[in-house]
């Protein structure tokens, strides 16, 4: 404060118009907008080290950078996974890096888009998944690929054209978890069960992809919809989500929307389905997934063996995938007990993520932990976020320990990525910047600030060209200032 200021303070104490709890809040915002100001110096001393690293790329649109372009092609559009990556920007960017041969690594699968993509172009696919519905994806397209008979074919065929499970009595009852209670209206909960009946009649391979297809359909059937954090409930459920009713349109009837989901399968396969589906046998990698944490996984695999790595981490958005896919998890059999659990073993990007221990899970890590502890950007915005929670300034006091908790993490995957890469391999990143409290946090520079210290050459930093806005609990006071989407371009050196 200038001594103008406190004598201002001073006078109006003075005169008992000032009460000590102003006093206070004026100190307190004072603090804030220098630590802020700090946090900006920073950020623009980093900016400075990588300005020549930084590149507007036009070719790089949000809907390539997202699943929105997945929507219309065929195979990757049956499950609307959407915080996959498009096919397309794997395309683009191994043909963009003349990568033809070799074995990409995705550390964080999802549905298994980078596999897939690689695989059709040539090159061996290997990723690790720790969410059951992205499992079971990759294991039912990789199915469909290479078991799926002629008679199994026409077995589906049969399911597209007549309600088959409208002919069975008897009923599963139908996996709910706590926040999954209520989500269908009657009559499609009715339908559902008699179709979770009807399909165990058939053999295991038509079974998976039934169950797949049922999968593909759960949200469009229900009255939720999945909006990030959590799940956002229609106002017909009868339960409130949210300040105001919200009302998400046209709820499928399930009859319709099953049969046409199970054609939209066949009809990509078409028009002969037989092995050698998505791709000609004849460039075809092999795909290989690893079910579980990349915390747990990366470290067994072996060192310098991957020619090219391409993922999209969660991002530090405080998304919770374990609620907005409850509706698939619950059905596949994810108890509430194996919620937490694997709420847990996410990488933290949720405030309910506990720390973790990571030298108990990897003792080789304390190199790229100290990595983190010496990145002055991300310790000044880690001293404010706590300063903000001690104030009783956060709208979550968890988000300075997701903040942390999703940074070290990452820094330890990092370091397992230089590992396990060859010498020269690129690795290409899709993740965007976020903000918390009014702190701007470049995730990119950050990310790469440390990946420098952990082996990697940082090649470029490709920016698209429109970024994105607050997110509405910072829009309020800060506007719709535009954050950074990028993809990390680096190389192990």
């Amino acid at each position: 404060m200038t001594s103008c200021e406190w004598q201002i303070i001073w006078g109006r104490l003075k005169h008992k118009v000032i009460t000590i709890r102003e006093l206070s809040e004026m100190t307190s915002l004072n603090t804030r907008t220098s630590t802020l100001a700090e946090i900006d110096q920073l950020d623009a001393a980093l900016a400075q080290h990588f300005n020549d690293k930084f590149v507007v790329q036009t070719a790089l649109t949000r809907p390539l950078v997202s699943f929105q372009a997945n929507k219309t092609r065929p195979v990757y559009r049956w499950y609307k996974y959407k915080e996959a990556f498009s096919a397309a920007l794997v395309e683009y960017f191994l043909r963009q890096y003349h990568i033809d041969r070799g074995i990409l690594l995705d550390p964080f699968a999802g549905s298994g888009v980078a596999l897939f993509a690689a695989a059709a172009m040539g090159l061996d696919a290997e990723g690790i998944e720790l969410l059951p519905i992205g499992q079971q994806i990759i294991a039912t397209k990789q199915l469909i690929e290479s078991e799926f008979t002629t008679e199994d074919f026409v077995v589906l065929q049969r399911w597209a054209d007549t309600p088959v499970w409208e002919r069975v009595d008897e009923k599963v009852n139908l996996p709910e978890l706590r926040i999954t209670q209520g989500a269908y209206p009657t009559e499609t909960q009715a339908s559902l069960e008699k179709y979770l009946a009807a399909y165990r009649q058939e053999n295991d391979r038509v079974q998976t992809v039934l169950r797949f297809a049922l999968l593909c359909v759960l949200e469009s059937i229900s009255f939720t919809r999945k909006d990030g954090q959590y799940l956002r409930w229609d106002y017909r459920a009868g339960r409130r989500s949210g300040k105001k009713p919200f009302d998400k349109g046209e709820i499928l009837g399930f009859a319709s929307a099953i049969r046409e989901k199970i054609q939209e399968i066949l009809s990509d396969l078409a028009p002969a389905p037989q092995p050698g589906l998505f791709v000609d046998e004849t460039v075809s990698g092999a795909i290989t997934l690893h079910n579980g944490s990349c915390l747990e996984i990366l470290p067994r695999l072996p060192a310098n063996h991957y020619d090219v790595l391409m993922t999209s981490p969660p991002y530090c958005n405080r998304y919770d995938y374990t609620r907005t896919y409850a509706l698939e998890l619950a059905l596949l059999g994810v108890g509430e007990s194996g919620l937490r659990k694997l709420r847990q073993e996410m990488l933290s990007c949720t405030v309910e993520n506990r720390a973790k221990d990571l030298l108990k899970i990897n003792p080789q890590w304390q190199t790229a932990i100290t990595a983190a502890d010496e990145q002055s950007l991300l310790q000044a915005i880690l001293a404010y976020l706590e300063a903000q929670k001690a104030a009783n300034a956060l709208n979550n006091n968890g988000i300075p320990r997701m903040v942390r908790g999703y940074f070290y993490e990452m820094a330890c995957v990092m370091a397992e990525c230089a590992r396990v890469l060859k010498p020269g391999a690129p690795l290409f990143m899709v993740n965007d910047n976020v903000r918390y409290a009014g702190a701007s946090i470049s995730v990119d520079m950050i990310l790469s600030a440390i990946a420098e210290r952990l082996g990697f050459h940082v090649e470029n930093i490709l920016v698209l060209p429109n970024g994105k806005g607050n997110s509405s609990q910072q829009m309020g006071e800060h506007g719709r200032e535009v954050l950074r989407k990028c993809v990390y371009v680096w190389r192990k050196q």
